[in-house]
């Protein structure tokens, strides 16, 4: 099936599916993305040991934690990738511009990214960067440093609120001159060891977080869903659960996208759910999202016994009368 055309299930970014080929393209080399990471991971390696100290490494936890909590995995991407809740635009540009500062990239860069990936890898097939079939090392080297140009790619098309917002398009331009006022605040807090683990090592840390749970949530690992039709399974990474906040439980995430909570099972840890709640709780956040609350959905199939504990009764209706 063509999550493409199902409602809430729908790749919300992309425009003329029935004419793109997920399958033939060239990845090619992106010069700013490679020397940016070169320069994040050349200072993380050279200096991190020279300017180590406890409250620098203190700096990199806390820095690390809000910026991907609260920017990349509620602000990106359960925010404005899914929307799988709703919030004041002043809340949601806050929340964008935190993960603007994890140091990958522009918030429509993300979106457009996120979107062409999720569509390929739901297909019958895609090219085999999307399928991470070179290896882990050959993988990480074209994840940081090249990008895959379909030969028909899919449109672009964010939609009103998004795609027109000035400040998002600012940020889009700007991405990488934001982490300067954060280096600026670092040095006055703590001098270069600040600046070196605040931004080079987090920055270098969190990119390669982001890898890592392309790589592992796409190749290998437990799963409670499987969506069918898709070349791509997701699979659940226990062990990166916390520091990628809760985006590791990434089999439900395809089953339920635009879920607020992919870790919805007993044990497993969500960190971003937990500040979406908090931020619930205070009434800056409402019309939260959940696979209780979402319509039924055909063309994907649980795989263990606890998988239709979390849905709809429409969705185990469905199930029963497959």
């Amino acid at each position: 099936m063509n999550d493409a055309s199902q409602g809430a299930f729908k790749v919300n970014a992309l425009t003329g599916l029935d004419a793109a080929d997920p399958v033939h393209g060239r990845v090619v080399w992106d010069p700013v993305r490679s020397i940016w990471n070169s320069m994040m991971f050349g200072g993380a390696l050279v200096l991190g040991p020279l300017y180590f100290t406890w409250p620098a490494f203190a700096a990199f936890l806390g820095l690390s934690a809000v910026t991907l909590c609260a920017g990349h995995s509620v602000g990106f991407h359960r925010k404005l990738i899914h929307r799988s809740f709703d919030c004041p635009k002043w809340l949601e540009r806050v929340l964008v511009y935190i993960g603007t500062l994890v140091g990958m990239g522009g918030p429509l860069w993300t979106i457009r990214l996120h979107d062409s990936r999720d569509w390929a890898q739901r297909q019958p097939d895609c090219h085999a960067f999307l399928r991470h079939e070179r290896g882990f090392l050959v993988d990480g080297v074209l994840y940081l440093h090249g990008r895959l140009e379909l030969d028909r790619p899919p449109g672009f098309d964010p939609g009103p609120g998004i795609g027109d917002d000035p400040f998002y398009r600012v940020l889009d331009r700007t991405w990488m001159l934001h982490q300067l006022p954060l280096a600026a605040l670092l040095y006055w807090a703590g001098g270069w060891p600040f600046v070196v683990w605040g931004v080079f090592v987090r920055v270098a840390a969190c990119t390669t977080m982001h890898w890592a749970i392309s790589y592992f949530a796409h190749t290998r690992g437990p799963s409670d869903w499987a969506v069918d039709g898709a070349v791509i399974q997701a699979h659940n990474v226990p062990l990166l659960a916390i520091p990628t906040m809760g985006e590791s439980w990434h089999a439900t995430h395809h089953a339920f996208p635009a879920s607020a909570r992919p870790g919805l099972y007993s044990g497993q840890i969500d960190l971003g759910w937990w500040f979406i709640v908090m931020l619930r709780a205070v009434g800056l956040v409402w019309n939260v999202r959940v696979p209780a609350d979402l319509p039924a959905r055909r063309g994907i199939i649980p795989l263990t016994p606890r998988a239709l504990s979390i849905v709809s009764d429409d969705q185990r209706r469905l199930h029963d009368a497959v």
